[in-house]
């Protein structure tokens, strides 16, 4: 039996949010990709750079959030390890797992793809503070749902 939730069309601000939304992930996707060129790195390659400048994290975890097979993470984490840019450690809580961390090298890397990014600096940085604090906030009411 069908909700009244499920059934219910959406009306048309909420599909403009939706597809103005849309064009904001597609951007910042694209915005990546060229961050990353420059740095001769993948998207994907970039992005979990960026993820272990900010913590090591073992090969699992890196996939759950990705949001890819585990086995396409130790391709990518392969690649960036023979360019210096990521480590594999074992973690101190369990020797038998593995974290891929980032090295000085590869922190610095994502830093300057985090600052290329034009993205965070055009239309980000034409709002006001505090409409990017009322923008996170809403982004992140959103997410909890």
């Amino acid at each position: 039996m069908a909700t009244e939730h499920t059934t219910r069309r959406p009306d048309a601000l909420t599909l403009e949010v939706v597809e103005l939304i849309g064009d904001v992930v597609a951007r910042y996707y694209t915005d990546y990709e060229e961050a990353a060129g420059e740095h001769a790195l993948t998207g994907a390659q970039a992005r979990l750079l960026g993820l272990l400048s900010l913590e090591p994290l073992p090969m699992r975890k890196l996939a759950q959030r990705l949001k890819c097979e585990p086995s396409n993470v130790t391709g990518i984490v392969d690649r960036l390890e023979a360019r210096g840019l990521v480590e594999r450690r074992p973690d101190p809580a369990d020797r038998r797992v593995k974290l891929a961390a980032a090295t000085e090298t590869g922190r610095r890397v994502a830093g300057e793809l985090r600052d290329g990014l034009r993205f965070a600096r055009e239309p980000l940085a034409g709002l006001s503070s505090a409409e990017r604090e009322a923008l996170r906030d809403l982004l992140r009411r959103m997410l909890a749902q």
